[in-house]
């Protein structure tokens, strides 16, 4: 068993695995992007849950209540995943900021429908990026990260699901 030696890691937090240093830091920072998109999107959902309004709003504002629990549930997952590979993970919202790659929404006001649609086509691209992630685990011999990975991509592809069916046109597929 070697330990994963890299210039970023301390010698203190050094968890001794038998993963090449190069497959802890490229799955490090696999995970790390993740989990900054995941903060990012929590916080984007918790943003539209305050701010759904219209006829629809308890449906709206209970989904997205469901809805950024899970992804927030996933936070302390993927980083002790980097952990228990030998990496370091994320320290301060500005390196949440610098990684994340899902558009923060400031708009004063969104419209309900556009809330949806922009949160389903969020989750859509976490999901590409888990699948991603999970080939470079695949790629260097880490089941452990893949198994966890793979039940985020369910639980993704059912918000996005969720998301689409809310935020249908009657009879339509169109946004």
């Amino acid at each position: 068993m070697s330990k994963a030696k890299t210039d970023k890691t301390a010698p203190e937090l050094d968890t001794p695995t038998d993963l090449s240093p190069d497959a802890v830091n490229k799955i490090s920072t696999a995970l790390n992007t993740l989990l900054a998109d995941a903060f990012a999107l929590y916080l984007k959902t918790k943003n539209f849950h305050w701010h759904v309004s219209g006829r629809h709003f308890h449906d709206y504002h209970e989904m997205l209540d469901e809805q950024s629990d899970a992804i927030f549930a996933t936070t302390d997952q993927l980083a002790e995943r980097v952990r228990k590979l030998g990496g370091t993970t994320l320290k301060s919202i500005s390196q949440i900021s610098k990684l994340q790659t899902i558009k923060d929404n400031n708009e004063e006001y969104v419209p309900p429908r556009e809330m949806l649609r922009e949160l389903m086509e969020d989750n859509k691209h976490i999901a590409a990026a888990m699948r991603k992630a999970h080939g470079l685990c695949d790629d260097n011999d880490d089941p452990a990260t893949a198994g966890l990975l793979e039940n985020f991509i369910d639980e993704t592809e059912r918000r996005t699901w969720f998301l689409f069916e809310a935020s249908r046109q009657e009879g339509s597929n169109a946004a």
